[in-house]
């Protein structure tokens, strides 16, 4: 038996309709899973729907910000497609500024954002995964949850929070077997980081950062999330993966 295989599962992934989410979206669909896909509607997840055809089994559409609109659309998915096998909290946000000028409504969006939208997302998720009893959760952090920067700190403290949570969820449903865990990216090429991946000074520092000396490629998160996503990892719960090159390792 394939434990790596998905076939059968349903995966909703939140934040899915570009970049990060839908390499991941897509990578679940590749090993056998159908998907609900997530985003604000538009021309990027009607074309992220369209890209992956057949295994787009619906698409959700709200602001993951919004309890209300979030509890509103978990009802819709669960009467419409029953209760996912898998659950992706991926929807996330980036806003830059030194500290000290770091302004109150953007502290907001980013926590908001990053993540209270996975608690959000996943009680109701999480309370029909326990009835049917097995579950497979993976929030989406980043290695900003171990390592600090300059200019970033809220986004650093919504994904420590993030790691945390994931630990504090794991503990209450394991008994359900429902195992949660969390994906921590380094650096990766992707459209949230055009603007550094773009600088050649910033664009140096990653690579004499990271170990593997070069950006990470959003395919190479793939391998863990179907691992985390299937049967492979089903006594696997509370941890918080680093997929970064080698950059948490050294100092």
């Amino acid at each position: 038996m394939n434990r790596f295989d998905l076939a059968g599962r349903l995966a909703f992934v939140t934040g899915s309709s570009r970049g990060l989410g839908l390499a991941l979206a897509t990578g679940l669909a590749d090993a056998g899973a159908r998907l609900v896909l997530h985003g604000r509607g538009g021309p990027a997840l009607d074309g992220a729907a369209a890209s992956l055809g057949d295994a787009v089994a619906g698409v959700v559409t709200c602001d993951v910000t919004d309890s209300g609109a979030v509890a509103d659309a978990v009802a819709g998915l669960l009467a419409d497609h029953g209760t996912p096998d898998i659950l992706v909290n991926n929807a996330g946000l980036q806003r830059r500024a030194p500290f000290t000028e770091f302004a109150p409504a953007d502290w907001d969006a980013v926590i908001a954002t990053n993540l209270s939208s996975a608690f959000y997302v996943s009680q109701p998720i999480a309370r029909a995964m326990a009835e049917r009893g097995s579950g497979k959760i993976v929030n989406i952090a980043s290695v900003q949850s171990r390592l600090a920067r300059q200019t970033i700190a809220p986004y650093g403290a919504s994904k420590g929070g993030l790691a945390m949570l994931t630990q504090g969820m794991a503990a209450d449903l394991a008994r359900f077997n429902i195992q949660v865990n969390a994906i921590s990216p380094g650096y990766f090429a992707t459209d949230m980081n055009a603007a550094l991946w773009g600088d050649p000074v910033f664009d140096a520092w990653v690579k004499g950062r990271t170990p593997a000396q070069r950006w990470g490629r959003v395919d190479e998160l793939v391998g863990a999330l179907v691992f985390l996503a299937s049967d492979a990892s089903s006594f696997v719960s509370g941890q918080n993966l680093f997929v970064d090159g080698g950059m948490t390792a050294v100092v």
